[in-house]
């Protein structure tokens, strides 16, 4: 995960939507409407695209599906979203095009067989659920499509969505967007490592720390206007069938990616496409810093014993053991 701050900046950090927030103002004077304006747009987003709380609209969308699949339903079922929640859905759309299918918004139901089935800290306090049956490893993927002209939804019946892979990065943009719209200065919005930027940043740039799964600052890069996201396999993580598991669903297996990487931070022009990149990044283990090169995407990748890769654009890291990708 990352966190950042401008020399000068005045910054707030809060827990929201299952992370920790941090908003960032050069001028201090804005930091109090920034900050309330970052609860009440994280409130919106928690109400429309959250897979935990039942009254959110995804939820009512996904038990709709799951309500199809049991009644024996085959044509797909289509369902009115509203405008917070479309925008999410056109943020996964644009993920799965940007990575060929490999992060998908449809996964959720691989999610919950593989034991994320509630908030982590309830998974985590229930302990190991034992071994996944054989009908829970093999759940097919069904892309949703999402009709913007209609304002709707599509989805095979029994079809799960969970938005995490986007929905968080594309409010980051959004809010830094908004914060710079109606306010003097320079905007940071990170939301649990999708860090988005807006406005008149610091004279220098924005200093990004780039931090590990043990909350230690590993290298700082500066970010004149890009956006960073940082995707994990060591935070997000629970006990299933005595095997480690984690968030990110490889959709070629129905299972946590089998990776060697640690964690994967990438840059690009807005948070949606750089979470798209880490997370891919991820689930493609060693093809990763070749196909993160191809598409010009700045990455440092780290494994779990903080061996360091890096493509193209990024910074020469400080790790003992590192790599460049050319």
């Amino acid at each position: 995960m990352s966190t950042a701050r401008g020399a000068a900046a005045a910054s707030e950090t809060f827990p929201a939507i299952g992370t920790s927030v941090v908003v960032v103002c050069t001028d201090a004077r804005e930091l109090a409407r920034a900050a309330d304006l970052v609860r009440a747009r994280l409130d919106d987003l928690d109400r429309a695209a959250s897979r935990f709380r039942a009254d959110s609209e995804l939820a009512v969308i996904n038990s709709r599906s799951a309500e199809s699949a049991r009644a024996g339903r085959s044509e797909q079922v289509r369902i009115p979203v509203g405008t917070t929640l479309g925008s999410c859905l056109r943020a996964a759309m644009r993920t799965q095009r940007l990575t060929s299918g490999l992060v998908s918004a449809s996964l959720g139901a691989a999610l919950i067989a593989c034991g994320y089935d509630d908030d982590l800290d309830a998974v985590r306090a229930r302990g190991d659920m034992g071994p996944l049956a054989a009908d829970q490893i093999s759940i097919p993927l069904r892309h949703m499509i999402f009709d913007e002209q209609r304002g709707e939804v599509a989805l095979s019946p029994g079809t799960v969505l969970d938005l995490g892979a986007s929905a968080k990065a594309w409010a980051a943009d959004t809010i830094a967007a908004e914060l710079a719209a109606i306010g003097p200065g320079g905007y940071l919005v990170n939301l649990g490592g999708d860090i988005a930027v807006a406005g008149t940043g610091p004279p220098q740039g924005w200093s990004i720390g780039v931090r590990d799964w043990n909350d230690a600052v590993v290298q700082v890069v500066t970010s004149t206007g890009q956006a960073f996201a940082t995707s994990s396999t060591r935070l997000r993580t629970w006990v299933r069938g005595g095997i480690r598991r984690h968030h990110i669903i490889d959709p070629r297996t129905g299972l946590s990616a089998r990776t060697r990487w640690a964690q994967v931070t990438c840059a690009g022009p807005d948070a949606v496409q750089a979470n798209a990149a880490s997370t891919a990044a991820i689930i493609l283990d060693d093809q990763a810093p070749r196909w993160l090169t191809d598409r010009g995407v700045p990455a440092c990748l780290m494994t779990v014993d903080h061996e360091v890769v890096t493509t193209p654009g990024w910074p020469a890291p400080t790790a003992t053991r590192k790599r460049h990708v050319s």
